[in-house]
C-alpha cells in the first residue's frame, strides 16, 4: 500500500486544490461573470461531451490498464500502446457519418426547449473527443506508475484556465459567448500537454499491428464502452434531461448544487487513479487475500476521509447558500440527495476496478444499462413534478441502486468483503457529529462561520476515529504527521 498511499495522498491534495479553484469558479464566478444561461449552457455542453465521451474513447483508457500487465515483451507492449491510441481513430469514422445524416434530427431534438444550444451544438463531440483521448494519454501514464500529472492537468488545470478565462470575461477581453468556444478549447490543450508527457514517459513506436488476443480486447472493450456511458449517464444525464424540460438557467442551478455535493467523491477519484492498475496487477496473479485487504482498506479509508468532507459541507451548507445568488437557494436539497449517494458509493473503497477487471463484468453492465434506462424514466417522471429537486431524486435512486447492486455482485461472486465492524464505527461516528454541529449556527459573517464550524469539526471528527482506530493506516499517518511536527519544534 506504500505507492498507493503516495500517489493516492498527492492527488487528493491535487484534487481538493483543483476543487478549491473550481469553487471560486462555481459558487461566484460562473454566476456573477457568465450569468445562469451562459453558466448552464457551458455546463450543459461539458455534461453531454462527458456522456457522448466513452463512444470516442471505446473503452481504450481502461482496457489499455487492465491488458497492458498481461504483455511480457516490450515490443508486444509497444505494439498494445499502439493499438489503443490509433484504434479510437478508425471507429470514430463512422460515428461521424451517423452525425452528418441525423445531424439536423439532433439539433432540434436538444434544442427544442431551448434554442440557444443550437449555436453550439458541434462543440459537443469536439469536446468530446479531446476527453476521450485525454483519458487515453493519462490510462498511458498510470500503467507506468505516474498518475500524478495527469491528475493534476485534470484537476487543477482545467479548472485554473478556466479561472482565467473567466477572468477575461470580467475585464472584457472576451465575451461570454467566445467564453463557452475557448473552454472547448482548454479541454484540446489539455489532451496536447497530457499526450506530450505520456510519449516523455514512454516514448511510442507508432506500428498499427493487431494484438494476437484482440477478440478478448474488444468484448472487453465492448463492455467497457457499456460501463462508461452508464457511469457517465448516471453522473451527467441529469443535467441532458434538465434541458429537455426546463429553462436552462435551471441547470446552472442544479450544476452548483452537484459540484458541492460533488467534492465528497474526491477521495475516491484520487485513489482510483492508482488502485485501478494494481487492482488489475492482483487479479492477473490470484491474490486473492490480497485483494480482499487492499477492499477492505480502500474502503475503510475512503470512508472516513469523504465522511469527513460529507460533514463539512452538509453542517455549513445554509452558510455556504448565504454566498451565492438567492435563485440559487433551491438547491440546498439537491446537494444533500446527491451528497448522500456518493458517499455510499465511496465506502464501496475499489469496488469498480474489482469489476471490471473480472471475468464478471458483462453481467454487472447489462445490469448498469438497466439503470441508466430507469434513471431517464425516473427523470422523466419526476423532472415535470417537482424540478430540480426530482432530478436529484431520481439520481439518488438509481446511484444507489447501481451502488447496491455492483456490491452484492462482488460479495456473492468473487467472495470479497469491503466492510468490517469499523464500517458501522465510522458511520456512526459521522452522524453524531453531523446532529452535534447541524444546528449550531454562529450568527456572523458566513466565510467566517464556515471556517470556524469546520475547524470544530475537524477536531472532534479526527479525535474520535483516531481514539477508536477506525482505521490503523490513518493513525499511522497521523502519527507520522505529529512526529514530524514534534522534530521541527
Amino acid at each position: 500500500m506504500g505507492i498507493v498511499l503516495n500517489q493516492s495522498l498527492k492527488n487528493t491534495i491535487i484534487t481538493y486544490i483543483g476543487f478549491g479553484i473550481g469553487a471560486i469558479n462555481t459558487l461566484y464566478l460562473y454566476p456573477i461573470f457568465l450569468g445562469a444561461t451562459y453558466y448552464a449552457l457551458t455546463n450543459y455542453i461539458l455534461s453531454a461531451a462527458n456522456v457522448i465521451m466513452p463512444l470516442f474513447a471505446i473503452g481504450m483508457q481502461n482496457t489499455l490498464v487492465k491488458f497492458y500487465a498481461q504483455y511480457q515483451t516490450e515490443k508486444e507492449r509497444s505494439q498494445f500502446l499502439s493499438f489503443t491510441v490509433l484504434f479510437p481513430l478508425l471507429m470514430c469514422i463512422p460515428l461521424a457519418i451517423i452525425g452528418f445524416f441525423f445531424f439536423d434530427d439532433i439539433l432540434a431534438f436538444v434544442s427544442k426547449k431551448n434554442p440557444v444550444v443550437k449555436t453550439f451544438i458541434l462543440l459537443i463531440p469536439f469536446t468530446g473527443l479531446c476527453m476521450a483521448y485525454f483519458e487515453i494519454f493519462y490510462a498511458w501514464a498510470r500503467v507506468h506508475m505516474h498518475s500524478v500529472f495527469g491528475n493534476f492537468i485534470k484537476e487543477v488545470g482545467l479548472r485554473l484556465f478556466s479561472l482565467i478565462t473567466l477572468i477575461g470575461v470580467y475585464y472584457h477581453w472576451i465575451t461570454v459567448v467566445q467564453f463557452v468556444y475557448v473552454t472547448a478549447g482548454i479541454y484540446l490543450l489539455a489532451l496536447i500537454v497530457t499526450m506530450f508527457y505520456a510519449f516523455y514517459i514512454k516514448r511510442p513506436v507508432f506500428q498499427f499491428v493487431i494484438p494476437e488476443n484482440v477478440k478478448d480486447i474488444l468484448v472487453y472493450t465492448f463492455y467497457i464502452i457499456l460501463s462508461g456511458s452508464v457511469a457517465n449517464l448516471l453522473l451527467d444525464g441529469d443535467k441532458i434531461m434538465l434541458n429537455q424540460y426546463m429553462k436552462i438557467e435551471n441547470i446552472a442551478y442544479y450544476s452548483v448544487a452537484t459540484y458541492i455535493a460533488l467534492v465528497i467523491s474526491v477521495p475516491s477519484r484520487a485513489m482510483h487513479q492508482i488502485v485501478y492498475p494494481i487492482t488489475a496487477k492482483l487479479m492477473h496473479e490470484n491474490k486473492h487475500d490480497e485483494l480482499n485487504n487492499l477492499y477492505k482498506k480502500t474502503s475503510i479509508n475512503l470512508q472516513i476521509v469523504g465522511g469527513f468532507v460529507m460533514l463539512c459541507i452538509f453542517v455549513n451548507i445554509n452558510q455556504l447558500y448565504e454566498l451565492v445568488p438567492k435563485d440559487y437557494s433551491g438547491g440546498i436539497t439537491v446537494v444533500f440527495m446527491i451528497g448522500l449517494s456518493k458517499y455510499f458509493d465511496l465506502i464501496l473503497g475499489n469496488n469498480n476496478a474489482i469489476i471490471f477487471n473480472s471475468k464478471y463484468y458483462r453481467a454487472v453492465l447489462f445490469l448498469g444499462v438497466g439503470l441508466v434506462v430507469l434513471t431517464v424514466v425516473l427523470n422523466m417522471i419526476f423532472i415535470p413534478l417537482f424540478g430540480i429537486i426530482g432530478s436529484a431524486f431520481a439520481t439518488l435512486l438509481s446511484i444507489t441502486c447501481y451502488s447496491l447492486a455492483k456490491l452484492l455482485f462482488v460479495v456473492k461472486r468473487m467472495h470479497l468483503y469491503p466492510f468490517t465492524k469499523q464500517t458501522l464505527y465510522s458511520i456512526g461516528i459521522t452522524f453524531v457529529v453531523f446532529l452535534l454541529f447541524y444546528y449550531w449556527k454562529f450568527p456572523i459573517n458566513p466565510l467566517i462561520a464556515i471556517g470556524l464550524k469546520s475547524i470544530l469539526v475537524t477536531i472532534v471528527y479526527v479525535f474520535i476515529n483516531y481514539k477508536f482506530v477506525v482505521s490503523p493506516e490513518i493513525n499511522q499517518t497521523l502519527d507520522k504527521v505529529m512526529l514530524k511536527i514534534k522534530k521541527n519544534k
